[in-house]
């Protein structure tokens, strides 16, 4: 479809709108068209920033995943996990905040739009002393556990109400139960906790076989 010749709207207030319809009703009940609605333009005038429908929501998954997650600052050195630890916590809050976007993080993965962000990590642990053979085994271990945990956490969340084991029966599951009782960390603690715990176990395991 042809772009209109000049813009309506910008970039980023359809890409704020998007997200704004898909936290109202669903990625189901996301369209152009009612894009359009929702700003008050002709629906050709959304494809002078975007080539279709895809091209938006995976703005919206960059957005989410991306540009709203902070950046803690922090110089390289021996403490270079709790950069980590600070990071993927910004990023759960950040996904949290849009429970029915997260979908789209499975559509849109983060490593495909923030290439620029690993770069900077892997410089990060260059600069911190980290050896280079450990990079990968971190990053995208790192990945796969905050996203994983996160996007498990956002689809329980509506029905747990946030608890780590929500309806455990202690007849049932009584060895459970009494873990759970022992527990004193939140979610969002036991989240942080097992990052840090996997990125200190990452220096020992190699430690150990070398």
């Amino acid at each position: 479809m042809a772009r209109p010749s000049k813009p309506l709207i910008s970039r980023a207030a359809a890409v704020r709108a998007s997200l704004e319809i898909i936290e109202a009703h669903g990625l189901a009940g996301f369209s152009v068209p009612r894009l359009a609605r929702h700003l008050g333009v002709r629906t050709p005038s959304l494809y002078y920033h975007f080539t279709d429908k895809s091209e938006i929501l995976a703005e919206v998954a960059r957005q989410i995943a991306g540009a709203s997650v902070v950046r803690p600052p922090q110089l390289p050195g021996s403490d270079w996990p709790e950069y980590f630890v600070s990071l993927v916590a910004n990023l759960r809050r950040a996904v949290l905040c849009h429970p029915n976007a997260v979908a789209l993080l499975l559509h849109y993965p983060p490593r495909d739009f923030l290439l620029g962000g690993f770069e900077d990590a892997t410089r990060y642990l260059h600069e911190s002393g980290v050896p280079d053979r450990l990079h990968m085994r971190i990053l995208d271990g790192l990945e796969t556990l905050s996203l994983g945990a996160v996007l498990s956490e956002a689809v329980a969340r509506p029905k747990s109400g946030g608890a780590v084991f929500p309806d455990v029966d202690p007849a049932r599951a009584p060895v459970l139960a009494e873990a759970l009782a022992a527990n004193d960390l939140s979610a969002a603690q036991l989240f942080e906790v097992n990052i840090r715990s996997f990125l200190h176990g990452v220096l020992s395991v190699d430690d150990r076989t070398r």
